[in-house]
């Protein structure tokens, strides 16, 4: 039975945090006040949690955070997790909630999975006050001679909701705005998330807001929420939202929750605030990245760390079932039981999936990361599925550990601590090697990344991509970082395509986010609005009584 959260006053207390400084939300949630400096002399390691590449069911990182930081706490260590805020569209949807499992989890598990403090409602209010000015400039004359046909700022709601993917607004009279073809993101997708996440301070986020283009004038030039007047308004929308919130785990361990970007199109981490809070707090910081290394990794190394720590040490969470899955035997579907013979025992699959996890190993080693592998232990396992992966990685030469943290808490997770903290021990400080300097072009940014992350052969550049790249570095954007939109079920664009046949990338379109401060290259077919399976998890969810029942 999982006990009852501590006060989160107390948890503070303990942490270091002056409790007269918290804005309290109930017993067990409170916002942090905004650092008014950096932590004083050496910021406490960055440990990145990521993983392999992940079933539709996802592996674990998020609860292999959260049971390294009990294990880590229980050998005396005073380690302080940063994690993302889960999306109630995932809730609603396929995945369920985002708060751990069993004995790692973050609690209370409904108050984070249902709205916490407000902070996504914040972004989808900013964004869309945005959207709407965008059409009231429209409506009142378009004074700055914006090109509608040039508008890029979609509507957000944090909702799976297929339906909203491509819309016509301003239908009616004159009077109800300007007829034209808009679409909704989900809120996680939205570049005011990702500004909210990579922004340092108040000031900051200010001028970030800012810089978001919304669409292009008739002489091509960009139109911005500043030229709107829209950024101030937007700033104070999101003000309180900056603050992180602080919670804890089923054993009491601090945990900064920030943001929630998404890990396909965005930079998949959470904030550069809560890090910087973090780092002179404990000391170490485990954080978790959005899907495989080649995913939430890669924007950590490449665009976050630019804005605020960079990584020291990986760990990367391993499955029997997906190492299985990418076997090429099994196919795992997202709402439904896995395959019986999945289940069943078989080293001969696990064996042809480890080119997965080497190829993962490959990536954090480019980036000049050491590495510890977590096998996240699942009840259907077997011993020598386990021992076959851990010989692989005894051959590697990267320390590896079984991990049970789902079923016993940070006691399952002691091994896994004892290595990390090793490992940390002879590796204090890490120089990482990103893929590409500012000064590169933006396509040769994003060869960069095809080539040394995911081991494509080359890229191919749609000539309309082609376009907006020269585009966007003729208006002054081509120093900006790149972020490559792909799927998170496959190294490569394409789940199913052999990462190591002669394949390439291909660029069917490149997108500007100059408030956050990328530019996003989609490669294969993405969306950013996701929709509702047949039985979607909204349907099991309920009360009865005052009890939230269903949500996992």
């Amino acid at each position: 039975m999982t006990p009852s959260p501590r006060l989160i006053l107390d948890v503070a207390r303990e942490a270091g945090i002056d409790p007269a400084t918290l804005e309290t939300h109930g017993p067990h949630v409170a916002k942090l006040p905004l650092p008014e400096q950096d932590y004083p002399g050496e910021p406490a390691p960055l440990i990145a949690v990521t993983a392999i590449t992940p079933t539709p069911l996802g592996e674990g990182k998020t609860t292999t955070a959260i049971g390294l930081a009990q294990g880590l706490t229980r050998i005396g260590r005073r380690p302080i997790l940063t994690l993302r805020q889960p999306s109630l569209g995932p809730t609603f949807g396929i995945k369920g909630g985002a708060s751990g499992a069993g004995r790692s989890q973050v609690v209370p598990t409904e108050l984070l999975n249902l709205h916490l403090t407000g902070d996504f409602h914040a972004v989808t209010s900013a964004h869309n006050l945005l959207a709407a000015m965008v059409d009231n400039h429209l409506h009142h004359g378009n004074l700055l001679g914006l090109d509608e046909r040039t508008i890029t700022w979609p509507r957000v709601l944090d909702v799976n909701d297929r339906a909203l993917r491509h819309i016509v607004i301003g239908l009616g009279g004159k009077v109800d705005g300007v007829t034209r073809q808009a679409s909704f993101d989900i809120t996680a997708a939205s570049e005011v998330m990702t500004v909210l996440a990579l922004a340092r301070d108040l000031p900051d986020l200010r001028a970030r807001l800012g810089r978001i283009v919304v669409g292009y004038t008739f002489e091509g030039a960009a139109v911005t929420a500043e030229d709107l007047d829209a950024a101030g308004a937007m700033a104070v929308l999101l003000r309180d939202a900056l603050r992180p919130n602080l919670m804890q785990t089923t054993e009491g361990v601090p945990c900064l929750i920030h943001t929630g970007p998404f890990g396909n199109i965005a930079t998949g981490n959470s904030s550069v605030v809560a890090d910087r809070m973090a780092a002179g707090l404990g000391d170490m910081i485990i954080t978790e990245s959005g899907f495989g290394a080649d995913l939430g990794a890669e924007r950590l190394v490449n665009l976050k760390s630019r804005s605020g720590l960079a990584p020291t040490l990986a760990v990367m969470v391993v499955t029997v079932r997906a190492l299985k899955a990418h076997s090429g035997r099994y196919r795992v579907v997202a709402g439904r039981p896995l395959p019986p013979e999945l289940l069943e025992e078989n080293v001969e699959d696990v064996a042809t999936g480890l080119a997965n996890l080497d190829a993962h190993l490959r990536m954090v080693a480019h980036w000049g990361l050491p590495a510890v592998v977590a096998i996240n232990a699942f009840p259907g396992d077997h011993a020598s599925e386990h021992a076959l992966i851990s010989q692989h990685c005894l051959e590697l030469g990267v320390p590896c550990a079984v991990s049970t943290h789902v079923a016993d808490g940070g006691a399952g997770a002691e091994e896994l601590a004892r290595l990390v903290s090793e490992r940390l021990e002879k590796n204090p400080k890490t120089e990482i090697r990103r893929d590409y300097e500012l000064d590169a072009p933006l396509e040769q940014k994003i060869l960069s990344v095809a080539r040394g992350v995911y081991g494509a052969r080359g890229i191919d550049v749609a000539p309309a991509a082609a376009r907006e790249l020269r585009r966007f570095t003729d208006l002054g954007y081509g120093r900006l970082p790149v972020v490559v939109a792909k799927t998170h079920l496959s190294i490569t664009h394409e789940k199913g395509l052999d990462p190591a046949s002669e394949w390439r990338l291909p660029i069917r379109e490149v997108r500007l986010a100059a408030g956050a401060g990328y530019v996003y290259a989609l490669a294969g077919a993405m969306s950013t609005m996701p929709g509702l399976p047949t039985h979607p998890n909204a349907e099991n969810i309920d009360l009865d009584g005052e009890e939230i029942v269903g949500l996992f």
